[in-house]
């Protein structure tokens, strides 16, 4: 019959950690589900606001944040009074003998059991002090890092999506040049079937016509890999499909930048955050001071002791004793450990001076980086666009002479290319634009993520 409740319990016990298991890997399945939202025609907006809430990078954060507020709330809880319990229950084999007046005297009972509650209010201890001041930046410390990834993810969310729409044109390019040269391989053939012209038109033509179409299936190829990225950076799932909106017309607006605009470090998240970390070392300055005064709590016991020499009979009769006292301990020397602790901590705040100047003087070249950036990008932008009205200005005059019998027909086959090409350089050069218009307001601190 033991056998058989053995082989119960233990059976029982096995299934029950199995269950728990299955519970917990279920619970972490079931937090770590990504959204599941399908987006459509989605502009930068949305794709922006899809990756503020489900980027894992910012989840992660937002758990650091939970994780802080709990630990700050931990170390907090040391400010309250401290209760305590103990119980114990002793047996002596041999109870303790000692000489008292020339005669062997037994100190104490066969059976001791007693119970101990124990009550400790912190007065002043260095360590609770440090966490009560600092937590308002350590809270702080946390949230600035979660803004730092969510400037950071904007930023990369928006370039990605600029060359996912460069792309998207480039293939709408690509494809107006294929049906260009599919009507002028048309004619040729037409031409050379008819005796007017030899068949070197409708080969070269052949020849940009399949160039193209590579190059269409090479921008096709490049998009699946654009899109990917872009999924990566929203945290957006890779089985979902994603599809994007734009306006072109809208785009060349938000193109336009403020271009007289000064760089205020204060604005940056990093200014930010040093100030906070400078906040959190003048506390540990401070922390390393207070290690020169004592600690002190006031402490209460109260003890139930119960004695017998009979085991049955040990909770008969109840001894109690308590007390209550004020500890104050200090240490005196500790071959100035103190003293150096203090000195480490001045210069680490005095170090964080300097890396505030260093971060000042480095906004400053940013700005001035990303701004000639932008200002070069939008010049070649300018010029690219009339190039653009120029090649398609040249090759529909071309088509009229190659019609007329005025112009070759290899005249027409390299305006066609110099008008894809035209058109290629300047959709590039807008979404360069774009992308280092992000730079700049990266470096003024102007990136909005909310």
């Amino acid at each position: 019959m033991k056998k058989v409740y053995k082989n119960y319990f233990r059976k029982s016990f096995v299934v029950g950690i199995l269950a728990s298991l299955l519970s917990i890997s279920a619970f972490s399945q079931e937090s770590v589900k990504l959204d599941s939202t399908v987006l459509q025609e989605a502009d930068l907006k949305q794709l922006i606001d899809y990756a503020l809430k489900n980027q894992p990078l910012l989840k992660q954060n937002r758990l650091d944040e939970e994780i802080t507020e709990s630990t700050i709330k931990s170390k907090l809880a040391d400010w309250y009074p401290q209760l305590n319990f103990n119980y114990n229950l002793q047996h002596n084999f041999i109870v303790q003998t000692s000489i008292i007046g020339g005669n062997p005297v037994k100190l104490g009972v066969e059976n001791v059991s007693g119970a101990n509650f124990a009550l400790t209010q912190v007065l002043f201890n260095r360590d609770v002090l440090l966490a009560k001041r600092s937590q308002g930046d350590v809270r702080q410390q946390i949230l600035q890092q979660t803004e730092s990834n969510k400037i950071d993810i904007v930023a990369n969310v928006s370039k990605a999506y600029y060359n996912v729409l460069a792309n998207i044109q480039q293939i709408d390019v690509t494809n107006e040049a294929i049906n260009r040269l599919q009507k002028s391989l048309d004619n040729a053939k037409a031409q050379y079937e008819e005796g007017i012209a030899d068949k070197t038109d409708y080969k070269r033509t052949s020849i940009q016509l399949n160039n193209a179409k590579a190059q269409k299936k090479s921008f096709e190829n490049m998009q699946i890999a654009n899109i990917e990225l872009l999924k990566q950076l929203m945290g957006y799932p890779e089985e979902q499909p994603l599809t994007v909106a734009f306006e072109k017309d809208a785009l060349v607006k938000e193109a336009n930048l403020d271009t007289t605009a000064t760089a205020d470090y204060k604005n940056r998240i990093e200014f930010k955050s040093l100030e906070t970390q400078r906040s959190l070392l003048k506390a540990n300055v401070d922390y390393n001071k207070w290690s020169y005064l004592p600690t002190v709590s006031l402490n209460g016991n109260y003890n139930l002791n119960y004695l017998n020499n009979q085991f049955k009979d040990l909770y008969r009769n109840n001894f109690p004793n308590s007390f209550a006292n004020l500890n104050v301990a200090l240490p005196i020397f500790q071959g100035f450990k103190r003293k150096y602790n203090t000195k480490n901590a001045e210069l680490q705040l005095k170090r964080t001076d300097w890396d505030l100047i260093a971060l000042k003087q480095s906004v400053n070249s940013q700005y001035s980086q990303a701004l000639e950036t932008y200002k070069s990008n939008l010049a070649n932008y300018l010029a690219l666009k009339e190039n653009v009205d120029l090649a398609k200005e040249v090759y529909d005059l071309i088509q009229l002479q190659y019609k007329s019998g005025i112009k070759t027909y290899i005249e027409v086959v390299t305006a066609e290319a110099d008008l894809r090409t035209a058109e290629i350089n300047s959709i590039n050069a807008l979404y360069q634009v774009l992308s280092s218009k992000v730079d700049v307001e990266k470096a003024l601190g102007n990136i909005k993520t909310n």
